[in-house]
């Protein structure tokens, strides 16, 4: 990461710091920097020094952020932490993660359990603990922030199953039971029960106490102690009449009362019983990526290439269908199953698919409410822009809208808190983790080798050690549970549709992460799986419009180039052999039904689909030409016939408004309507010769006939064939939704840079000792500078990127006029924002009101 760091070194500290704040100021400006990084949410506002953001960082909010983001085994050790006394040396942290012997319940060794692999993953898990400020000290004085203590190891038990210590256990017993529990453990008495919870620790917790009780206990002991040992620590029993077992627990204090009806397990023998071990399974390395199958990237890029076409023809034929029969919008919000339905029919595609596609459409903006009083879903301009675009460009907008969205499309269907089921384009989408697991997810795809297809089981493997706490919640619903079934979550939900997702997009191809697919998801770093996947993985907005173009940039060479023929065959079929050109597809679909879908789309000439065409305003001269133009055969004769025989039909009936008449030059016809018994619900009688009057509306007898098989076309009031041309609907200019995440942006290197000086400059003011200000008269001139605006904005951001102080001139609101001495950390949208050294404090002031400038330097 490179960013712009303030002159200077950073502030004295204290050798051993007494503070969080001590050891922030102790920290280097890249520290600080990857500090504000990987908790974005400090920097909302900037602080104005260093006590501030340790203040910060220590609150509730931001804590439970930062914990969210921790790897598997970076959330153990902290779990470890939470457990352990405060201060913690580093030796009693890692034996809290590899154990101090056997454990005297249960089997020795639990299966995946590496003590190698612990003692040497701790230094580098506790070095992300301490870079996101989440612990603090020296390596014999480890402190857990006191709030993430409070998350982590909660009043009624700890992740961990840890039940509280001892002395905290049976902080309700009384003086006299205390006594009778040391007495039965043969110890001897206490003045007070602090002697006596410290003599009953040291007994439990020694190496020889618990092991010989054990010993001698009867039958039932181990195995009520083998249902708590590993949590959670809390059992129901009947205090007033308790098993024999659990009499002889609560006689010796193994167990002590937690409530009504309730018995604990204390900490201190849990610990013992587990062989001093905090976790039953430490994970200290991440799951492997395992392969599935092998292809030559190459294919596994042709295919990607080929899904990425089928992709954007989706969402052409999904708003092509919507522009000429546009969706009604449901009174809650969103798409109604039946249209749902319909749609995925129209497409050929399950209804999941097709609420994806749905999603990803209004997402890009080019989906929206046309805002009418019956309102209905329509395309938007843009839609027509993007038509225009290159592929590459157009798939580059589809993926940038789907890698940022927070509405999950897997929902739809699920039902939330109150029981109602989520429809697509309503409410209750969205979810804020969903672009960190999308990301995270492409990011599993490519630890194997290219061209490698992962294992699905792998990949979520993966992420729930990557992210245990991100996205563990219930899947669909408002409400969370404490412990979800961990095939359930919204992470594995998410982390299921992305692989499809990924596929149908092509950033995959056969499983596999296509080429463009890995340069979106890696952003040229290295697919280690020893690196941390959790810190700086975020993305700034510059950093994921560079990955998206380098993307496109590898896709486009593969993309299939469109054609400009199809293949006529004599069972009135045509094949596109690819995409068709633009001009071409818009006439095909037409004169044509699209009959089936794949790696060729197969049409069919029927009279109705010719018929279609012929009332659009295309003759059949003009039919036939076009066919034999894009065929690069001669036109099949049964083609050929179809199109004039229907053409000879076309225009023989025309239809006007009486309520509607029927006119024709063909006598004979217009009998053979009149003697049609299954005309007679439209009332026809013969007006004239060559004239038939119906008691129906125009556009009802037109329908009704054609219906029939006749071929009428309507005519306007002088006589003239009216063209039915399917009317386009458009909305007005919309502007893509804005994604709900759940947190601030990963800031960049500008904004890191910026926000490191003004902490710094902040802090320096605070703890160093204060000189006097140099008084207006000891100034270059008598009165504030008066500089050209153009002038003061040169001086402002030349001072913001050197960090130099500027005297300035101001005037306020009131019109009152001072002078100021200021060290600008940024300059944007009008505004100065910097150490205001003549009050001691950050200040923001309007540009407008800035008299004029001046340099001075720093003593």
């Amino acid at each position: 990461m490179s960013t712009q760091r303030p002159r200077g070194p950073a502030p004295a500290a204290p050798r051993t710091p007494r503070t969080l704040a001590d050891e922030l100021r102790a920290r280097g400006d890249e520290e600080l920097a990857r500090l504000l990084e990987s908790r974005p949410d400090l920097l909302s506002p900037v602080p104005g020094d260093l006590s501030r953001l340790a203040t910060r960082a220590g609150t509730r909010a931001s804590v439970l952020r930062a914990v969210e983001r921790l790897d598997g085994f970076a959330l153990q050790v902290a779990e470890a932490l939470a457990v352990a006394p405060d201060p913690c040396p580093l030796s009693d942290l890692r034996s809290l993660l590899v154990g101090e012997g056997e454990p005297l319940l249960g089997p020795p060794e639990e299966p995946g359990y590496e003590p190698a692999a612990v003692t040497a993953r701790l230094p580098y898990a506790l070095g992300e603990l301490r870079s996101r400020a989440l612990v603090w000290g020296e390596d014999e004085r480890l402190r857990l922030v006191r709030t993430a203590r409070e998350v982590l190891a909660p009043a009624h038990g700890s992740p961990t199953g840890l039940g509280p210590p001892l002395a905290e256990a049976g902080s309700g017993a009384s003086p006299g039971g205390l006594q009778e529990i040391l007495a039965t453990l043969g110890l001897p008495a206490t003045p007070d029960p602090a002697g006596a919870w410290e003599a009953l620790t040291a007994h439990l917790g020694g190496p020889d106490g618990l092991p010989a009780l054990l010993d001698s206990a009867p039958e039932g002991v181990r195995e009520a102690l083998e249902r708590l040992v590993w949590g959670p620590p809390f059992g129901t029993v009947n205090l007033e009449r308790p098993s024999p077992p659990v009499t002889w627990l609560l006689e010796r204090g193994l167990l002590l009362p937690s409530g009504p009806g309730t018995v604990v397990l204390p900490r201190e023998v849990a610990l013992r019983l587990r062989g001093g071990r905090a976790h039953r399974r430490p994970r200290p390395v991440p799951p492997t990526v395992t392969e599935r199958r092998a292809h030559d990237p190459k294919v596994v890029d042709e295919t990607a290439a080929a899904q990425a076409a089928t992709a954007l023809a989706t969402v052409t034929d999904l708003l092509t269908a919507w522009e000429s029969e546009p969706p009604p919008v449901l009174r809650a919000g969103g798409l109604g199953v039946r249209e749902l339905r319909r749609t995925a029919l129209v497409l050929d595609l399950p209804e999941s698919a097709t609420a994806f596609w749905i999603e990803l459409a209004y997402g890009a903006g080019l989906l929206a409410p046309d805002g009418e009083v019956e309102e209905r879903y329509a395309p938007t301009p843009a839609y027509d822009a993007w038509l225009e675009r290159p592929d590459p460009e157009r798939w580059t907008r589809l993926v940038a809208a789907w890698l940022a969205a927070t509405r999950v499309p897997a929902l739809v269907g699920h039902r939330d808190g109150r029981g109602r089921a989520l429809a697509a384009l309503g409410s209750g989408l969205d979810r804020g983790q969903a672009p960190d697991l999308r990301l995270r997810t492409l990011r599993a795809l490519a630890l194997p080798p290219e061209g490698s297809a992962p294992e699905r089981d792998s990949v979520l493997a993966r992420l729930d050690w990557e992210s245990p706490l991100r996205g563990a919640g219930p899947a669909e619903g408002a409400g969370t549970q404490e412990r979800p079934d961990p095939d359930d979550t919204l992470r594995r939900l998410v982390a299921r549709a992305t692989l499809d997702e990924a596929e149908a997009l092509g950033l995959t191809g056969r499983g596999a992460l296509s080429s463009p697919g890995r340069a979106l998801a890696l952003d040229g770093r290295p697919p280690s799986g020893r690196e941390d996947p959790g810190l700086g993985w975020g993305r700034t907005a510059e950093e994921t419009g560079a990955a998206l173009e380098r993307a496109a940039a590898l896709l486009a060479p593969s993309l299939p180039r469109p054609v400009d023929h199809v293949l006529l065959q004599a069972d009135l079929t045509a094949v596109a052999p690819g995409p068709l050109e633009r001009p071409l597809a818009e006439t095909l679909s037409v004169l044509a039904d699209v009959e089936s879908k794949g790696g060729a789309t197969v049409y069919r000439f029927t009279p109705a689909s010719v018929r279609r065409a012929l009332d659009q305003g295309r003759t059949a001269a003009e039919l036939h030409s076009f066919l034999a133009a894009h065929s690069p055969t001669p036109v099949p004769q049964p083609l050929g016939y179809l199109i004039d025989d229907v053409a000879r039909r076309h225009g023989q009936l025309r239809v006007g408004a009486l309520s509607s008449y029927v006119r024709c030059e063909d006598e004979a016809l217009l009998s053979e309507i009149l003697a049609d018994r299954r005309t007679a619900p439209l009332r026809p009688r013969m007006l004239a010769p060559t004239v038939l009057g119906c008691a129906v509306p125009p556009d009802q007898l037109l329908e009704r006939l054609r219906e029939l098989g006749y071929a009428p076309t309507a005519e306007s009031s002088e006589g003239a064939t009216l063209l039915s041309r399917a009317p386009t609907r458009r909305t007005p200019a919309r502007t893509p939704p804005e994604p709900a995440p759940d947190g601030p942006p990963t800031p960049d290197a500008t904004l890191l840079a910026s926000a490191v000086r003004a902490i710094r400059a902040g802090d320096h003011a605070v703890t160093a000792e204060h000189r006097p200000t140099p008084a207006p008269t000891q100034l270059p001139e008598s009165r504030p500078p008066r500089t050209h605006s153009a002038r003061t904005l040169e001086l402002m951001r030349s001072a913001a990127l050197e960090g130099t102080v500027v005297w300035i001139g101001y005037v306020n609101a009131d019109g009152a006029a001072s002078q100021r001495v200021i060290a600008p950390v940024r300059v944007e949208g009008g505004f100065v924002t910097g150490y205001d050294h003549t009050v001691d404090e950050m200040r923001t002031y309007p540009l407008h009101r800035i008299t004029g400038a001046a340099e001075l330097a720093e003593d």
